[in-house]
């Protein structure tokens, strides 16, 4: 099937999705060969600073959490409900003890405008450029049921993606 770019003004995304259906962030350089991938079930969409975004969000303790930090985009891609084994592999394997996409059975490709790639199974590709990033302070959670997220302290990053580029199966 052909991929149809959808023009970012036109595009809506209901991040109460994420509960039910993730989405696979995936950092780093595809031309590289350099990038690993993991599954999300948190995370925002909105417009900030006159831009649309998409907000995620990493553990440092998590591999893909180094290719955040060393490359400057990601893509978001969300699969239709017969993926969900091939997602659950990319939610609780690491990439650092094996190639997990493959196990998978997900193909990485190119993404248009991003280095970072995108999934050829993908029904939903979203681009971001990384624009902002801050850690989670323990210290301002106000409702203390928050730190029963964090057993081991492993506080996430959020980073905040400008969405470049929307496109669909």
């Amino acid at each position: 099937m052909e991929r149809r770019d959808i023009p970012i003004d036109q595009f809506h995304y209901d991040p109460a999705q994420l509960r039910e259906h993730w989405l696979v962030l995936c950092a780093g350089d595809f031309e590289a060969g350099a990038f690993n991938t993991m599954t999300i079930s948190w995370g925002s969409y909105g417009q900030i600073w006159n831009k649309m975004f998409f907000q995620v969000f990493v553990r440092p303790t998590r591999y893909t959490f180094e290719f955040m930090e060393k490359y400057g985009t990601f893509t978001l891609n969300a699969f239709e409900p017969k993926y969900k084994p091939a997602l659950s592999i990319i939610g609780s394997k690491s990439g650092r003890n094996g190639n997990k996409i493959a196990e998978a059975g997900l193909t990485p490709m190119v993404s248009r405008v991003v280095a970072a790639p995108c999934f050829k199974e993908a029904s939903l590709v979203i681009e971001c450029r990384k624009m902002y990033w801050q850690d989670l302070e323990h210290a301002h959670f106000l409702d203390p049921s928050i730190e029963g997220n964090y057993p081991k302290k492993d506080y996430h990053r959020m980073y905040f993606g400008e969405i470049v580029h929307v496109s669909r199966i």
